[in-house]
């Protein structure tokens, strides 16, 4: 359970061809179910008209209203003018909301979580434009960053495209995930989806209440990324890591010691576990060596239709 070396780029780095490869395995799994634009039950319906707009219904004539909408049937029938109301027939939005804190950059089997991350990331965008959903990215943590979402391939190309770039860049400071929700509750409206991608350890006190309101605006998946070292408890032994180029052993040998270890390793994902129970989100964990396709399609696939 040696800590993965930085000389081995592909699992400590994000690599766009790797990111770009992930199109052909999402290409040869069932395609998402076809679901409703409607805006889900508790979301206020848009009241726009023009090209791309149902009729949702008429009401009694109002100063101001277009003319061109009215409703000359129902006028006629009831002898009081009527106006037609219609509702956005809107493109489904997918954000993902990406942990780049430094809790991320860690991994001792196959690759790092901060590699992890991106290829859920990708593997969500690849699959969302198969139901024709625009898809974006909003990065917190070392990278405080967003990529609007755009759709077809050219919106998962500019989000594989964008991961690789941020990857690459030095990160900044830590961010709270409270931080992080009350930006994306800005962004989000009518009938968006949100995956958040997250170890858990930027989970804090006021998540909760970010997070509630988060989705009262959208439907919000959760993926957690771990990695083997922080779901187990660890056998006794010697364990090398390395941190800035910097190396150093931790031994682990009496049963408290592990079971400690264990437990300060595991933190994140029970507090990204217990917010996900607190407001009945659905929540997958994944460590650093799965596929995370099963995942995305158990996620964002059958369970949208309603």
């Amino acid at each position: 359970m040696n800590a993965v070396s930085h000389a081995a780029d592909a699992r400590v780095n994000v690599t766009l061809p790797e990111l770009l490869a992930l199109r052909s395995r999402v290409m040869r799994a069932p395609p998402p179910p076809v679901v409703s634009r409607a805006p889900r039950s508790g979301q206020r319906p848009g009241r726009l008209h023009g090209r791309g707009m149902d009729y949702a219904e008429s009401r009694v004539y109002q100063a101001g209203d277009d003319v061109r909408r009215m409703d000359w049937r129902l006028t006629a029938r009831s002898g009081v003018a009527h106006t037609k109301l219609f509702q956005e027939e809107r493109e489904g939005r997918l954000l993902v909301l990406l942990d780049t804190n430094a809790s991320m950059r860690f991994g001792t089997r196959t690759r790092f979580k901060s590699v992890q991350a991106a290829r859920v990331a990708a593997t969500a965008a690849w699959y969302a434009i198969r139901a024709g959903d625009r898809v974006g990215v909003l990065a917190f943590g070392g990278q405080q960053r967003l990529l609007r979402p755009q759709g077809g391939p050219r919106g998962a190309l500019a989000l594989c495209g964008a991961l690789a770039a941020w990857d690459a860049l030095p990160p900044g400071g830590d961010e709270s995930l409270s931080a992080a929700l009350q930006r994306a509750g800005r962004l989000m409206h009518g009938a968006s989806r949100v995956l958040l991608v997250s170890d858990g350890f930027a989970v804090d006190q006021a998540a909760y209440g970010r997070m509630l309101s988060l989705v009262s605006k959208a439907e919000v998946r959760i993926i957690t990324v771990s990695d083997p070292l922080e779901m187990a408890e660890p056998p006794a032994g010697r364990y090398p890591f390395a941190h800035d180029g910097v190396h150093y052993d931790i031994a682990l040998h009496g049963e408290r010691q592990r079971a400690d270890f264990a437990r300060a390793l595991g933190e994140g994902r029970q507090r990204l576990a217990a917010l996900a129970s607190q407001l009945g989100l659905l929540q997958r964990t994944l460590d650093t060596t799965a596929d995370p396709l099963n995942a995305i399609i158990e996620l964002l696939g059958p369970t949208r239709a309603r």
